[in-house]
């Protein structure tokens, strides 16, 4: 795939699909499924059928902020029209915020043992085990509203949509013991939608020896990349990664650098009355704490080489609450607001993710970084981003052509295209898998 040139935000995107699949099946079944292989079926029944469409592709990340929803239409290589029509276009987005039950309960499920200082009300389970369960199913209610309302604002038929790639909520993300964690049932949503769903994403990727994680830079990659310079994709949501996509052909790199929204947005909850710091203004108003920066920086994550992966287990309100007691306790003369401790966060999202980027980053050669994600809005940690990068131009996404606020979502959709149509979607470069590997798993509805 080439870059967007233009993908604009229509909500005129009912499109009608002729009996090419129906027709399909019938000759399949008139053959006798006279195949030398499932593989052989397969192509020549379900995903040749599921190259060019609609998808729709959901994402809640790490900070728990709501639930984003975008329908893509795709474009195959190979269509007649590939000098001129785009390989995506986005057609409709919709987010919504969760039920504020909803949030509390995966806020606690993503700490270990956190739903102990749940309150259950008269019929809440009394386990995390329970809680796992109840969550789940909530999550695919409120995920299949979501939807429902997506296809409903944009006037789109059920019929038109091929599939949908939902993430679910990752709870617990540990490959150093091999296993990722996410909070879904596709068959909730399958049912409530009519639309087959795609998830389970990370574990295939696992099951070959790779961290599961990062999985957009693939996407980054179909999208994005561009022979004429070396591009960095940096996303910023609750936690911070990068897509190396270099000029040449080397391999494309891409790993987690550390903590982003998830933290900027548990203090600022904690301090204000605010769910997260808007522009980052909050932020700019304090002072760095030179100190207390360096001890946080010590994290043993950052001193780790790639591919590697984190989230809420490394980096949470209760580790950063730790870290400042012993500073208070080491550093006693110090005196600091929590305005301060907010600007100090800030500066370590920049720093951490730059002298990652700065790795990549030739000063002679053409050479830009893309900001996505929620951190992307947050104008006092783009300027301090830029303040990092001198050798480049730090900007949104937006820049090439999609909203830094619908990247991740749009990635999903993707994802599901590649998993239907027979296609790998890890990078084993980015991920440390063995190969490359079809992902997820499919609920038709």
């Amino acid at each position: 795939m080439t870059n967007p040139a233009s993908i604009a935000d229509t909500n005129d995107s009912t499109i009608n699909y002729d009996d090419n699949l129906n027709n399909t099946l019938n000759k399949t079944l008139d053959d006798d499924l006279n195949y030398a292989t499932l593989t052989d079926a397969l192509e020549q029944t379900v995903f040749e059928n599921f190259d060019d469409g609609l998808y729709i592709g959901m994402m809640s990340g790490t900070s728990l902020d709501g639930m984003d929803a975008v329908l893509c239409q795709f474009s195959s290589d190979s269509s007649a029209e590939k000098d001129t029509q785009q390989p995506m276009q986005l057609l409709a987005t919709h987010s919504q915020a969760f039920p504020p039950r909803l949030r509390k309960v995966l806020l606690a499920l993503c700490q270990p043992n956190g739903v102990q200082e749940l309150v259950p009300a008269e019929g809440e389970p009394n386990s995390e085990l329970d809680w796992f369960g109840w969550a789940s199913k909530e999550y695919a209610e409120f995920a299949s509203e979501v939807v429902n309302n997506l296809l409903q604002q944009s006037n789109t038929d059920v019929e038109s949509v091929l599939a949908i790639g939902c993430h679910g909520q990752t709870v617990r993300h540990r490959p150093q013991l091999g296993f990722s964690l996410q909070l879904l049932d596709a068959n909730i949503i399958a049912e409530r939608t009519g639309i087959s769903v795609v998830s389970d994403f990370r574990r295939r990727d696992m099951a070959v020896g790779g961290q599961g994680a990062p999985l957009v830079p693939a996407f980054h990659q179909a999208l994005f990349a561009t022979p004429d310079s070396t591009r960095v994709l940096l996303n910023l949501g609750g936690i911070a990664n990068i897509t190396v996509l270099p000029a040449n052909d080397s391999p494309v790199i891409g790993y987690d650098t550390g903590p982003a929204n998830l933290l900027l947005d548990a203090w600022t909850a904690l301090h204000t009355d605010k769910d997260y710091d808007a522009g980052g203004a909050w932020a700019q108003s304090g002072q760095v704490v030179e100190p207390l920066l360096n001890q946080l920086i010590e994290h043993p994550f950052f001193a780790r080489t790639y591919p590697k992966s984190t989230g809420r287990e490394d980096f949470n309100l209760a580790w950063l609450q730790d870290e400042l007691q012993k500073f208070d306790q080491a550093s006693a003369h110090i005196r600091y607001s929590s305005a301060d401790v907010q600007a100090t966060l800030t500066e370590l999202t920049a720093m951490s993710a730059s002298m990652q980027i700065n790795m990549f980053i030739n000063a002679h050669e053409n050479s830009s970084v893309y900001v996505c994600g929620g951190g992307a809005l947050n104008d006092y940690l783009m300027t301090r981003l830029q303040a990092h990068l001198p050798h480049c131009t730090v900007e949104t996404t937006a820049s090439l052509g999609l909203n830094p606020a619908w990247v991740e979502a749009v990635a999903f959709a993707w994802l599901a295209r590649q998993t239907l149509i027979g296609e790998t979607g890890n990078l084993p470069a980015v991920t440390g898998a063995s190969k490359g590997v079809v992902l997820g798993q499919v609920c038709f509805a």
